[in-house]
């Protein structure tokens, strides 16, 4: 899912706890080679498959200790750069491949073609293994973090394929049930307040965040267009609630106050086990472009510390190997609905069959990659305070394009000074 910002103010903050661990670096135990420690921001469901994986691997290697721990998105990021930078930290980092960037750029995660072999990374579908800068930083065990229309299929059965039909099922959908005058069930929800979920909208519209080399394109028509959409759904057409950020939004889909949400793979486990009867679908096509809306796709998966080294590191690439094993692979998409990274598991029989997985699969084909340069985060920076300012009347979508293009810049060339 959508991984926020860091601040100025904590990077110099983290810039101080640097030079403190740097200083007390000396003085910490040695590392335990036979504990591996795992940072990562998996949410519940996605924590207790890997805690099954890990007590599998730890009963097969008597003797080795394997933990994982959980961290908050930005925690996980600015801790991992203030740890590894003192030659500590985690000895995996786990999360989507935007966070490779930023870590290649601190110099503190390991190449890892030199640690298996070709042949072995080939064994990988080619969208799981991006490169960085010719380099190999993460290896995926799954591949998606992207946007889909999740449906409930007791209120409506079939999702609409055009934004055409969205506005008319949803007119339809969008009611006032008890008769006090005001909508408590929508046609559809999610987190639009946020420039991730905006994304869809305004790839549908034509656009995208940035060139290949990291230059922003922001204020373009495309992104005009895709705001007015969003903002004409809340305001001319009300088939969305007022307001929503990602646990209201959450809420209404599992309480059945709403038809339709846009969400990410990592929430379906969430709606089976709230009883909802749910199916998923690519984004509705925009007809005035003829263009599917392109969600962002990541891959997720491990990193390697650059601190890592000596007998330790063969037991990592042992326990990594492990948990990308095909059958552990087809075992994690059986409980989450995730999509594979090796090729024998991605391309089953199960994963081919199965509703939920083949309607993701086509998402992710009309999506497109999420860039891995540190210059994104900068861009997600430069959008939020425009884009929210247009949803809130404060600014025109035209003004709010250009301020976001002048911010974008504004924010790398600092990043770059």
């Amino acid at each position: 899912m959508l991984n926020s910002l860091s601040s100025a103010a904590q990077v110099v903050r983290n810039l101080v706890l640097v030079t403190l661990l740097v200083l007390l670096a000396g003085c910490a135990k040695k590392a335990d080679p036979h504990r591996i420690v795992i940072w990562h921001q998996m949410r519940v469901d996605d924590r207790l498959v890997l805690e099954d994986q890990i007590r599998e691997f730890m009963a097969q290697h008597p003797g080795i200790l394997v933990e994982q721990i959980y961290k908050e998105t930005e925690e996980l990021r600015s801790g991992f750069i203030v740890a590894a930078i003192a030659g500590q930290g985690p000895d995996l980092v786990y999360g989507p491949a935007d966070q490779v960037g930023p870590f290649e750029v601190m110099g503190i995660i390991r190449p890892l073609e030199d640690l298996f072999t070709q042949a072995y990374i080939d064994s990988f579908i080619p969208e799981a293994t991006c490169l960085y800068k010719s380099h190999l930083y993460q290896l995926a065990d799954k591949l998606g973090n992207h946007l889909v229309l999740i449906y409930n299929k007791d209120l409506l059965p079939t999702p609409p394929e055009t934004d055409v039909e969205l506005l008319r099922v949803g007119k339809e959908l969008t009611r006032d049930t008890n008769g006090d005058g005001k909508t408590d069930r929508y046609a559809l929800t999610w987190n639009y307040t946020e420039p991730f979920f905006f994304i869809p909208f305004l790839t549908g519209f034509g656009g995208w965040v940035m060139t290949d080399d990291g230059t922003p394109t922001l204020d373009t028509p495309a992104m005009v267009e895709a705001l007015k959409f969003i903002r004409d759904l809340r305001d001319r057409y009300h088939i969305i609630p007022g307001e929503a950020d990602y646990n209201v939004a959450d809420a209404l889909f599992k309480d059945r106050m709403a038809a339709m949400i846009i969400n990410g793979d990592w929430s379906w486990a969430g709606y089976k086990k709230a009883g909802i009867n749910f199916g998923v679908a690519p984004l509705p096509r925009i007809t005035s472009t003829g263009i599917w809306p392109a969600p962002m796709v990541a891959p997720r998966g491990y990193s390697i510390n650059i601190n890592v080294a000596g007998e330790k590191l063969p037991l990592i690439v042992e326990l990594l190997k492990f948990l990308m094993r095909p059958d552990i692979q087809l075992r994690t998409a059986k409980a989450l609905w995730s999509m594979p990274t090796r090729r024998e598991a991605a391309e089953s029989e199960f994963v081919r069959s199965d509703p939920v997985l083949r309607n993701s699969a086509l998402q992710i084909s009309r999506g497109r990659l999420m860039p891995m340069v540190p210059e994104l985060r900068a861009v997600w920076d430069a959008m939020r305070p425009s884009y929210q300012a247009v949803l809130g009347g404060a600014t025109t979508p035209e003004r709010a394009a250009k301020a976001m293009q002048e911010l974008a810049i504004r924010k790398i060339r600092e990043m770059n000074e």
